[in-house]
């Protein structure tokens, strides 16, 4: 039985609610937001609504707010923890509704969980092969060019600089490419920045998606005052992605439609794929899996040592990615969780696509200056380590875009 919480009068028989509580802050500068749960309360933020059973809360938060749970977050060695809804909605029947979805999504999981399960997969020559042209020097050169710019912050005065840049070398990168290729630019309601979808046909099954993403933004401080290098966050897993384009440009043709994303706006609420993800929603696109890389070059728990997150990810996902550490990679995998909304992962699970999320370590050992301005280029920083990242999404996109596995239906 779900137990939910109720904190703002008797709000479920109401149509709507006000918002005198927020005193005389201007409407147009607060936001939605669904947040894990203990950090909203560690910061001290109101709950208008929670799932305990899910630990997710819903508040509505001013700037301010959403600077102290972002800084929260980081004491805690996490990101922001919280998705910034498209508007405020207009009751909390709304709320309830969306939160019972997603506790949907969470039973179909363990239903899967239940399951007698032994999930392996066969080596593949082509695959073993084009493991080996991955280049953790490629890793460095793109981690520079992209931590080179002042910022890459989603509502700064150049927030498409780095994109367009970025833009251009990828159409550069896949002009030549044997097999349809598409570059789009992706503009977005909540933010200015823009988010870089690059697709590729499948050849067979077009209409399956295998999605593959990470954030290119960065931030120092909720306003964006301060220089961002952002070399591991997240510039690492852009260039991890990047690096397993490059390689999946020279082999055949995959036959399910393989995406990667590029998001903008996910240290300010997961803002592009978000929209994103709620398109597909709507559109009623089939998802076989999303890869969310974000963070991949600081090795806090030894080099080859990586976590999969167990929370708000699809344990048939997590499954997968144990069965081809077993086949092509023979790291170390630990399991961790990192509450609600920690990265762009969510966004696909909250509207019921299966997610996973591996990254560089547990989240207590993950790197200390992230959000900073040292989190630059450094001996502490591993792209080997980084490597690893690029022959995940590039297995995935060999491996799981040329077969028929999915998740289980129940």
């Amino acid at each position: 039985m779900i137990k939910n919480t109720l904190l703002f009068f008797s709000c479920l028989a109401s149509a709507t609610y006000s918002y005198a509580h927020l005193g005389d802050i201007d409407p147009n500068s607060i936001q939605a937001v669904y947040a894990d749960l203990p950090l909203l309360k560690k910061a001290n933020i109101p709950v208008l609504y929670s799932d305990d059973n899910l630990q997710v809360g819903y508040a509505v938060i001013s700037g301010q707010m959403q600077m102290r749970l972002s800084e929260m977050a980081h004491q805690y060695g996490r990101c922001g923890n919280y998705e910034v809804l498209e508007s405020i909605p207009a009751d909390l029947h709304t709320v309830r509704s969306s939160l019972e979805e997603l506790q949907g999504i969470q039973s179909r999981d363990q239903q899967y969980l239940s399951l007698a399960r032994n999930l392996s997969i066969s080596a593949r020559p082509e695959i073993t092969d084009a493991l080996q042209h991955l280049q953790s020097d490629n890793i460095r050169k793109t981690v520079e060019w992209l931590s080179n710019y002042p910022t890459r912050f989603n509502r700064g005065p150049d927030a498409n600089k780095h994109v367009q840049d970025f833009y251009e070398k990828l159409q550069q990168m896949t002009s030549q490419a044997p097999f349809p290729v598409a570059v789009d630019l992706i503009t977005h309601t909540n933010t200015p920045q823009k988010s870089i979808r690059v697709s590729i046909k499948g050849s067979e099954r077009p209409d399956e998606h295998v999605i593959l993403g990470g954030h290119l933004d960065s931030i120092v401080g909720w306003f964006g005052t301060g220089r961002a290098p952002g070399a591991d966050d997240n510039a690492s897993g852009s260039a991890s992605l990047l690096e397993a384009l490059r390689v999946l440009l020279s082999q055949k043709q995959p036959q399910r439609t393989v995406e990667f994303f590029w998001y903008a706006g996910e240290e300010s609420g997961l803002l592009g794929s978000a929209q994103i993800a709620e398109t597909y929603k709507n559109e009623k696109r089939n998802v076989i899996a999303v890869l969310q890389l974000d963070m991949t070059l600081f090795p806090g728990d030894g080099l080859y040592k990586i976590a999969s997150m167990t929370d708000f990810t699809n344990p048939w996902l997590r499954d997968y990615l144990k069965a081809i550490n077993t086949t092509y990679l023979n790291i170390e995998i630990q399991e961790d969780q990192c509450g609600y909304g920690c990265s762009d992962h969510a966004s696909w699970h909250r509207r019921g696509f299966p997610a996973i999320f591996p990254t560089e370590s547990k989240f207590k050992s993950s790197f200390q200056y992230i959000h900073t301005e040292k989190d630059v280029i450094s001996p502490l920083l591993s792209f080997e380590h980084s490597l690893v990242f690029s022959k995940i999404a590039l297995v995935m996109a060999m491996d799981l875009a040329n077969s028929n596995e999915k998740m289980p239906s129940f």
